[in-house]
């Protein structure tokens, strides 16, 4: 009996969640940290793949160590353990002091086949990560240690226990390589810095961020790539890591426009978004993802400045109220003049580009440089029935036209399907740019030739200057 105990009712949604921010805050020490799921305990774990990431805390002990204490500091109780496989490591962490003599929590690498099985066969066959009802039926049949099932012949095993029993055991002593499925995935370039205090000052994440652009162009600049996808991760002292992201427009190898980027983010969260804390223990600066970026060599004669200038303002609108906010149009393969557009996001104008319907610019007939939303209906009387219009009536106001030119007739999107699969029929336009008595310019259309109908209709699209 415990008449001091505190009970709270359980929350398996905020559990995963502290879950999934242990397991990003363990990337301090290694890029590669996947979740464990929960054992039946209640507890859950995370596997960190630290090859040739040991020596920067001062070896396997001392990472060890700074991890435990780490988490100490968080309020959390960790057992952990290193070993060359993650099925080892995970037993050792687990089963390591299971009655006996506890078992060392780090395996050196090199540890002979003969030596492994020595070592764990004392454990229970829990830590092969089997079901529980496969280890009861194992423990029916005598067997209740990992040294019980070493010492037996795999194909009675097998045949009465199926394969995943020596799939296990196999993962365990190493003789079966077993991959990790990380949180995130490794960035191809990434540069951090560490710091013995925390720094909490803007200006000092800022200035860290520049240095760290400095050395990632650097490694891009050597593999001929330029970054698409960034993301800047802050390390707080308690544990906590922010993320901030940033997507380019093209690749990007500009140390000084990357952090401008950043720059953009930050100001934007403001003071209380950044949420400093305690300080940042380590920056990490990283290119999710990058693509290829030849070295140009710009001449007198080069035009790209504009199209590099806009780009960077797409880039630095998109760090600052969000990529999916900043839109531009882009062409599209349609004949119905409404339909002729459409806003895309801004980011993606390169590749857009290439996409769009192809010709001279020249040859493209005149458009209004206003057009409506939608086409408003007016009343038009023309000479002859499929003539133009000599003057309209538009919101009550009767128009006189003194020139008009055309028609331009736009039949439907044959190719276009409706419902059944059938095509839209739609109906034939014949447009009209008319110049009124007092100057003004519109674009209209007759809506429907009269074979198709015996009454077309006239509309208002739009605007000419």
């Amino acid at each position: 009996m415990f008449p001091g105990l505190d009970l709270h009712d359980a929350d398996p949604a905020a559990d995963a969640l502290t879950h999934a921010a242990i397991v990003d805050w363990c990337r301090l020490f290694t890029p590669l940290a996947a979740p464990d799921g929960q054992d039946a305990d209640g507890g859950a774990g995370a596997i960190l793949d630290i090859t040739g990431a040991a020596h920067l805390f001062g070896g396997e002990a001392a990472m060890r160590a700074a991890i435990r204490t780490r988490l100490a500091a968080q309020g959390f109780s960790a057992r952990a353990a290193i070993a060359a496989t993650p099925a080892a490591a995970w037993a050792l962490a687990r089963f390591g002091d299971h009655g006996g003599k506890p078992l060392p929590a780090i395996v050196p690498e090199d540890l002979d086949p003969a030596a492994m099985e020595k070592l764990f066969a004392p454990m229970p066959l829990a830590a092969l990560r089997l079901e529980a009802p496969a280890i009861a039926r194992l423990g029916q049949a005598g067997l209740r240690r990992v040294g019980d099932l070493i010492l037996r012949p795999r194909a009675p095993i097998a045949a009465r226990f199926g394969p995943s029993v020596h799939a296990r055991l196999d993962a365990l002593l190493g003789r079966a390589r077993e991959p990790i499925s990380p949180r995130f995935e490794a960035p191809a370039f990434v540069a951090e810095r560490r710091f013995a205090e925390g720094i909490a000052r803007r200006e000092d994440v800022e200035a860290t961020i520049l240095t760290l652009a400095h050395d990632l162009c650097g490694l891009l600049a050597r593999h001929g790539e330029g970054a698409r996808t960034l993301d800047v991760a802050l390390y707080r002292v308690d544990g906590v890591v922010k993320h901030l992201a940033a997507g380019t427009s093209r690749p990007l190898r500009d140390p000084l426009a990357m952090a401008r980027l950043f720059r953009e983010r930050i100001e934007a969260a403001g003071e209380e978004g950044l949420e400093t804390g305690y300080g940042f223990e380590m920056v990490r600066l990283a290119a999710l993802s990058a693509e290829r970026l030849d070295a140009h060599q710009p001449d007198w004669a080069d035009t790209g400045g504009e199209a590099s200038d806009i780009a960077d303002l797409v880039d630095r609108l998109g760090a600052r109220f969000g990529a999916g906010r900043v839109a531009r149009l882009a062409l599209q393969d349609a004949h119905q003049p409404e339909a002729a557009a459409c806003a895309v996001a801004a980011a993606r104008a390169p590749r857009a580009a290439a996409a769009e319907p192809a010709g001279d610019a020249d040859a493209l007939p005149e458009r209004p440089i206003r057009l409506l939303e939608r086409p408003e209906p007016i009343e038009a009387i023309a000479d002859v029935p499929d003539g133009p219009p000599r003057r309209f009536n538009w919101r009550r106001v009767m128009h006189q036209v003194a020139a008009v030119e055309g028609p331009e007739r736009i039949a439907p999107d044959w190719w276009r399907q409706g419902r059944g699969g059938r095509s839209e029929p739609g109906a034939t336009r014949d447009y009209f740019r008319a110049e009124d008595t007092d100057g003004r310019r519109y674009w209209l259309y007759r809506e429907g030739l009269y074979r198709e109908t015996a009454e077309p209709r006239w509309y208002l699209h739009g605007f000419f200057a």
